[in-house]
């Protein structure tokens, strides 16, 4: 990690303002529309969430029902904001060495939100080649990040100091590719009926009037990753 991301970093947790997360009723629809059913999870599956940070996802899963579940984030000071019911789902460690250990596998889902943009493009292919050993057969990865290919993404893209790499929906695809998935693109909707109702016209007036418009409008996408059959590794 460069010097100057890694004092960034020192700084993480001051700067997030780091505190135990609310999981009600409203935050279990949003997971539910964005990650539970495109990504047809069952509580029956074993769950690993990369950067995990305050266990928000975790929190989630545990009120899902789901008993397999485990956290991996780099910093030791999330241990005492995690919710209780998930903490002992906590691994603190670097990613790609944790990854490393065949001990931690088989997962029927891997998600990483709001964490590639925290890499450079190589390092994130290796990451998503590493993640792929770690998962069982029919396994997917759930991905979010921001979307830096329309103007309202940029805002999450560059309100960080320790993102290292932009993805748009084409370059998402790209990397998929490279790291040996297919993707799916989805976008992030968020907002009441009524902003829902006003962005999807001012997409569309947008999409018209542009000549090069951007694929996905919204200021985030997730992206639902699965193995090309002649990608996945042996065993």
């Amino acid at each position: 990690m460069p010097d100057q991301i890694a004092t960034f970093y020192e700084t993480y947790a001051s700067y997030k303002a780091y505190h135990p997360p609310v999981i009600g009723k409203k935050q279990i629809r949003r997971f539910d529309a964005e990650i539970w059913r495109p990504a047809a999870c069952t509580p029956e599956m074993a769950f690993l969430e990369l950067g995990c940070g305050t266990g928000a996802f975790l929190a989630y899963l545990a009120a899902k029902g789901v008993t397999r579940r485990i956290g991996i984030d780099h910093d030791p000071a999330l241990a005492a904001v995690l919710p209780e019911a998930v903490r002992e789902d906590f691994r603190c460690g670097d990613l790609l060495t944790l990854l490393a250990d065949p001990a931690l596998g088989p997962f029927d889902r891997i998600v990483m939100l709001d964490v590639l943009e925290h890499f450079s493009a190589t390092t994130a292919r290796d990451l998503l080649r590493m993640a792929r050993q770690r998962l069982a057969p029919g396994g997917m990865l759930v991905l979010k990040v921001p979307n830096a290919g329309c103007p309202w993404g940029l805002s999450y893209q560059f309100g960080d100091l320790t993102h290292r790499t932009a993805f748009s929906a084409p370059a998402m695809r790209q990397l998929a590719d490279a790291a040996g998935f297919t993707a799916e693109i989805r976008p992030q909707v968020q907002g009441s009926p009524r902003r829902r109702l006003t962005d999807a016209l001012v997409h569309h007036f947008l999409s018209w009037a542009l000549l090069t418009p951007p694929e996905v409008w919204t200021a985030n996408f997730y992206a639902i990753l699965t193995p090309r059959p002649e990608s996945r590794p042996p065993g």
